[in-house]
C-alpha cells in the first residue's frame, strides 16, 4: 500500500540505524518531512538520507532525559506541527537473569522503555497543542508478546514488554484525541549487523527493514483511521 503523508511533519527517534533509515526513506518518499535526533556523532554523518531537504538531524544526548526531550519536541513544534512520532530507539543486550546486573537492567530499561515513555508524553503533548490528531508508533519485539522467547534476554523483554503495555493503555488514554498509537513488533530483522552475530541464519526468513518500514508507515498514515492499542507482529518467515 502507498500511503500520503504529504505536508505531515514527522519525528523518527532511532531514524540512523538500519530499521530508521529505512523509516525515514519511506516517509520522505510519501511525502513527509523529518526530524531525526541522533546521539552518536558517526551515524549522523553515515546517514545516507542527511542531505534530503525533506529531513532534518537534530544532535540530543540521551532520549531517556526528560529534559533534553522536552527541549527536542518544544524545536519541532516550533517549526511545524507534528503529526506523527516514531519511536525506534533503543538497545540489545542478551544475558540470562543469573548473569545479569541491576547496571545493565536499568540500561536495557532506560534505553528502550523509559525513552520511548518520555518521548511519547512529549509528542502527545505536541500534538494536543496542535489540535489536529496524530499517530505514535512504537517498537516493541517478540518477546513482549512471546514472553518464554525472552529466556536469555530477560531485561530485554521487560523493558519492550513494558513499551507493548505503554502503548495499548496510551492508545485508550488519546483515542479521544484523535491520536491512534500502536507498536510494531518485530522478529529478528535482516540487517547487516544481525547478519554479522548470526552468519549461519537463514535471512530469507527474516523480515526486511523495508517491509517493517511499510507497516509504521501505514499506522503513521491518515489512511490509517481505526487502528489503535495493537501490537503487531512483523516476523516474516520466522
Amino acid at each position: 500500500m502507498i500511503v500520503d503523508l504529504s505536508g505531515r511533519h514527522v519525528v523518527v527517534t532511532g531514524g540512523t540505524g538500519a530499521l530508521g533509515t529505512a523509516v525515514v526513506r519511506t516517509f520522505v518518499s510519501s511525502g513527509a518531512t523529518c526530524t531525526v535526533p541522533y546521539v552518536l556523532e558517526d551515524e549522523a554523518q553515515h546517514f545516507p538520507l542527511g542531505a534530503q531537504k525533506q529531513v532534518t538531524l537534530l544532535k540530543v544526548s540521551d532520549l531517556a532525559d526528560e529534559a533534553e526531550v522536552s527541549k527536542l519536541y518544544a524545536t519541532v513544534k516550533s517549526t511545524a506541527p507534528l503529526w506523527a512520532s516514531i519511536h525506534l530507539a533503543g538497545g540489545f543486550a542478551a544475558g540470562k537473569v543469573a548473569e545479569t546486573d541491576k547496571k545493565t537492567l536499568m540500561t536495557q530499561i532506560d534505553n528502550n522503555f523509559i525513552s520511548c515513555f518520555i518521548c511519547c508524553r512529549a509528542a502527545i503533548q505536541a500534538m494536543l497543542a496542535a489540535g489536529q490528531g496524530g499517530r505514535i508508533v512504537n517498537v516493541a519485539a517478540r518477546p513482549a508478546l512471546e514472553w518464554r522467547s525472552g529466556a536469555g534476554m530477560a531485561a530485554y523483554t521487560a523493558a519492550k514488554t513494558g513499551v507493548a503495555a505503554l502503548t495499548v493503555a496510551l492508545a485508550e488514554e488519546v483515542a479521544k484525541d484523535g491520536i491512534l498509537v500502536n507498536a510494531v513488533a518485530p522478529s529478528i530483522m535482516d540487517t547487516p549487523a544481525n547478519r554479522k552475530a548470526m552468519p549461519k541464519a537463514n535471512f530469507d526468513a527474516w523480515p526486511q527493514v523495508e517491509e517493517v518500514a511499510a507497516t509504521i508507515a501505514f499506522l503513521a498514515s491518515p489512511d490509517n483511521r481505526v487502528t489503535r492499542g495493537a501490537i503487531v507482529p512483523v516476523y516474516g518467515k520466522t
